[in-house]
């Protein structure tokens, strides 16, 4: 028992090494300039030292890029305070969501877009594994959706609340949460291409515009 939880501990620090070199590659040069041999080098590892802990670099890329999206997960109980109800707090999840990932299109992008090439649900399971006090301070009510990785499905977890209270029939929650993915989808995707030329607050009201008005009754 002993044995297998030190080799857990060590297998959690060399992961960490890894991460922590990609974050610093994030940091001073882009997300776009991050390489393998980079990381294992900065690491002071080679690089095929780092295939043993992950499976590819997206994955790897993916774990330092929630170091960042720990932000807006910090941010969010304090977006909520400013209203009790449902629906105003539905729109300041996405508010919040919004200008966060408005301000850091390409972390958002490889965590919750990117192709992983494995199931993000289990990436983003094995990394509050590692780093469980990420989610210490976040009240029990929004955990639920801070642990699912598709933006749809935890737009639709938000989204109860609002059933609950009468604001939408709970028939059509599964086709407002896509619609309203797609709405954050295509303005971030503008951002991340450099598409659009609206500051991260003007695309940030504009989408929660038009998801308020998807959520209005006829």
């Amino acid at each position: 028992m002993k044995k297998a939880k030190n080799k857990e501990i060590q297998t959690i620090r060399m992961m960490v090494y890894f991460i922590d070199a990609t974050s610093e590659i994030i940091e001073q040069e882009g997300m776009d300039k991050i390489t393998i041999r980079k990381v294992a080098d900065l690491a002071g590892f080679n690089s095929a030292t780092i295939y043993n802990y992950f499976e590819e670099l997206s994955h790897l890329i993916f774990f330092a890029s929630m170091r960042y999206v720990k932000k807006y997960i910090n941010a969010l109980p304090e977006y909520l305070a400013s209203t009790e109800d449902p629906l105003e707090q539905y729109l300041k999840i996405w508010e919040c969501f919004s200008r966060f990932s408005f301000s850091d299109p390409h972390i958002y992008y490889a965590v919750f877009s990117s192709n992983l090439g494995y199931p993000a649900e289990k990436l983003l399971k094995d990394y509050y594994g590692m780093f469980p006090t990420d989610l210490v301070e976040v009240p029990a009510e929004l955990r639920e959706m801070l642990l699912e990785s598709n933006v749809t499905k935890r737009d639709f977890i938000a989204l109860k609340p609002c059933i609950e209270k009468g604001y939408i029939k709970s028939e059509d929650a599964s086709q407002i949460s896509e619609i309203h993915f797609l709405i954050w989808q295509g303005m971030h995707t503008m951002f991340l291409n450099k598409r659009c030329e609206y500051t991260v607050e003007e695309a940030t009201e504009i989408t929660v515009n038009h998801i308020r008005a998807t959520m209005q009754k006829p």
